[in-house]
């Protein structure tokens, strides 16, 4: 069997309201993949949906007899980190990307974010919320912190993202069976840029639309996830 060019990883914890819409959205995109979705120990009931989704059958308006993707349960939430990294060891395709479950970004965004890898002039993408044309406003006090995070990490890495915290994230398979990569919780998103700066690999940023969510609406990140991830920037980048 021919491996698809690009596989999708869903990290998902508790977003029963939210993951049917995204898989819709995912599915529907024109481009051949594998989409991998794994539960990071959900409370809520979005385990039993992904497994009803997974299976088919009648029903369930708008999905086929038998699903089109595969979906990883983790025993217990071991966080973002972890689920990825369990994602990306079930990934086939050249390129991989991870999708977030929470509908702040859009999977049409997906050709605009490969195109980069199939011109073969980048290794890695990242999906920037801060880059050029209309968008979404934001928390303030997030963009402050996502901002100086950026600061701090473009320093030490000899970088100039625009956006450390993006979702999404797209790399070249080969490029991923090179990183050793620990990090359970959100500290994968500085451990990962840390260690792809080191590795010299071409990065480019592309602009992707946002609608940032409240904490009303399941938003799950912390001012305390920002403290740990500033120390994951100094860790990954000073002392190697």
């Amino acid at each position: 069997m021919t491996a698809p060019e690009l596989s999708v990883v869903i990290a998902v914890f508790n977003e029963r309201d939210t993951i049917e819409e995204v898989l819709r959205r995912v599915r529907d995109v024109p481009i051949a993949k594998q989409i991998i979705v794994v539960d990071d120990g959900s409370t809520d009931g979005t385990r039993e949906l992904l497994q009803r989704l997974e299976g088919g059958g009648p029903g369930l308006v708008g999905w086929p007899e038998r699903g089109d993707f595969v979906v990883i349960l983790q025993d217990q939430n071991r966080g973002k980190g972890a689920a990825v990294r369990r994602g990306f060891a079930a990934a086939t395709g050249e390129f991989v990307l991870i999708q977030d479950a929470d509908l702040e970004l859009d999977p049409a965004d997906y050709p605009r974010l490969i195109e980069p890898l199939r011109q073969g002039i980048a290794d890695v993408v990242y999906g920037s919320r801060f880059l050029g044309g209309a968008r979404h406003v934001v928390f303030f006090w997030h963009y402050v912190a996502n901002r100086l995070q950026t600061l701090v990490s473009n320093m030490l890495t000899n970088l100039n993202f625009s956006d450390l915290w993006t979702c999404y994230k797209v790399f070249r398979k080969s490029v991923l069976d090179t990183l050793d990569l620990k990090e359970d919780r959100f500290g994968f998103e500085p451990e990962v840029t840390a260690k792809l700066a080191r590795g010299r690999w071409r990065i480019h940023e592309v602009p992707v639309s946002y609608w940032q969510r409240g904490y009303g609406e399941g938003k799950k990140i912390r001012w305390t996830d920002g403290l740990y991830g500033l120390w994951c920037i100094l860790r990954y980048n000073l002392f190697k």
